[in-house]
């Protein structure tokens, strides 16, 4: 198994260097070379089965010789050995043919924690091989940067760097960032929107002195291993509804493209999905594109749904590489334009696309609506983003089945949640502490210089 980069000058490298790397050296984004898929058979033998044994059906034949199947069993095995529930991503029917897909139950209460738990793992296996350090440095808007935290911190071969948007994430998604006490792990506060901090992190990767300096790794969903190990909900979820036998439908609460464009994965891959439907709030650049066919910021308006408050959509970027028939240089000539405020989507990609996503928005007002609908009526109590999902999942109703992802438990958001219904939503026991614990946090400017200043020093 090959990997290639988005932008087509990079060179094509093994499932392992991929993960390791992140960012391409041109730019793009890795996506496998050939997506490989599952027969009718295969798909329909996973009824039934562990999470962990239909997560290594679906990712083995991604990983190449990176790893034994003994070994990559294990890893599995202990990624999602911590999560609150046996069945790691359960169903529950909200009403006639749709279904809510929790994906909260891992240790920060958050769909991010099914990538970087077993990114984790991964990266200890690989770095126990080597004997090398690496430098992670990410950017978040709320969930990737506490996931990554709680999967590295502690490690004597990995220090980690979150770049978060001050002021810009509930509180508990801070705490989670600024309360771990492991001197590996650092949390930087920018002053700025997330997509200043992507943009900072992308610029990192993009200069190659201070890249090999650090020994620079990503784990923002730039990196595939994150978007390969999201995939698998799709066929578990789909599978406990009839798949392969039937199709299903799924609406993702969208910001950075990743968790959806993980669903497009599982499609090629065989799974039968009929609608793939992007959820987003009023931040809704990924809705306009799809109605428009141009891909134009506007800038963010902060919302009580923050982890989808981006215009800068990376995993984008490997949507586009598809539509446009694996065309490298035509995604750099738009990733340029897109420095510039944005670029038009040509016809036939647009078309492509078209075919491929639906879309829908959620405003303020909706989706605040929704957490009080969802709890009088369906004694269902969700978190803003998967209020954005069942919202716009109403639209796309049918005879098939549709499933809305679940991304976080609603106490990662306790003033939206008890703004719309009266409920504060509590913390499971094992973070009742977390408004007690000590903040330890760095502000910092929107400065590249001083950011990379800060990393360098403390590695030291």
């Amino acid at each position: 198994m090959r990997y290639i980069s988005t932008r087509g000058t990079a060179p094509e490298l093994t499932f392992e260097e991929a993960m390791m790397t992140g960012l391409a050296r041109d730019g793009g984004l890795y996506v496998p070379a050939d997506v490989p898929t599952l027969s009718h058979d295969e798909i329909a033998a996973m009824a039934g089965l562990r999470y962990e044994d239909i997560a290594f059906k679906v990712m083995r034949p991604f990983i190449g010789e990176t790893f034994t199947d003994e070994e990559f069993k294990s890893l599995i095995d202990a990624a999602y050995k911590g999560f609150g529930h046996d069945a790691r991503a359960p169903l529950v029917q909200l009403a006639p043919n749709h279904f809510l897909l929790e994906l909260f139950h891992g240790p920060t209460l958050a769909f991010k924690d099914f990538a970087m738990q077993l990114i984790g793992q991964m990266f200890q296996a690989a770095l126990g091989r080597s004997g090398k350090s690496i430098t992670i440095v990410g950017a978040t808007s709320g969930d990737t940067g506490s996931a990554a935290i709680e999967a590295f911190r502690g490690l004597s071969n990995v220090n980690v760097f979150i770049l978060y948007p001050h002021g810009r994430v509930s509180e508990v998604q801070r705490r989670q960032m600024t309360t771990p006490v492991e001197s590996n792990v650092h949390a930087l506060a920018v002053d700025g929107d997330f997509d200043d901090c992507q943009a900072m992190v992308k610029d990192m990767f993009n200069d190659f002195d201070f890249r090999e300096e650090v020994a620079l790794a990503g784990v923002n969903s730039i990196n595939w291993g994150r978007v390969l190990a999201q995939v698998v909900y799709y066929f578990s979820s789909a599978v406990s509804l009839g798949a392969p036998h039937r199709e299903v439908s799924f609406t993702v609460p969208t910001g950075n493209f990743g968790d959806i464009f993980a669903g497009y994965i599982a499609k090629r891959m065989g799974l039968p999905i009929k609608d793939l439907v992007v959820a987003t709030n009023q931040n809704d650049i990924l809705h306009r594109t799809l109605e428009t066919g141009a891909y134009t910021k506007e800038g963010v308006t902060p919302s009580i749904s923050p982890s989808m408050d981006i215009q800068v959509s990376s995993n984008f970027e490997r949507a586009l590489f598809d539509a446009y028939d694996r065309d490298g240089a035509t995604v750099a000539t738009q990733m340029d334009d897109l420095k510039s405020g944005g670029f038009a989507i040509s016809q036939g990609a647009y078309q492509a696309l078209k075919e491929t996503y639906k879309s829908g928005r959620a405003s303020e007002a909706e989706t605040s609506a929704a957490i009080k609908s969802y709890v009088a009526d369906h004694g269902e109590l969700l978190c803003p983003h998967s209020a954005v999902g069942v919202h716009v999942a109403e639209d796309y109703l049918g005879t098939t089945p549709m499933i809305t992802l679940a991304t976080a438990h609603p106490a990662k958001f306790p003033a939206a949640v008890e703004e719309a219904t009266g409920i504060h939503p509590p913390l499971p026991s094992r973070m009742s502490d977390l408004f007690e614990r000590p903040e330890r946090l760095t502000r910092v400017a929107h400065d590249l210089t001083a950011i990379q200043t800060i990393i360098k020093d403390r590695i030291a």
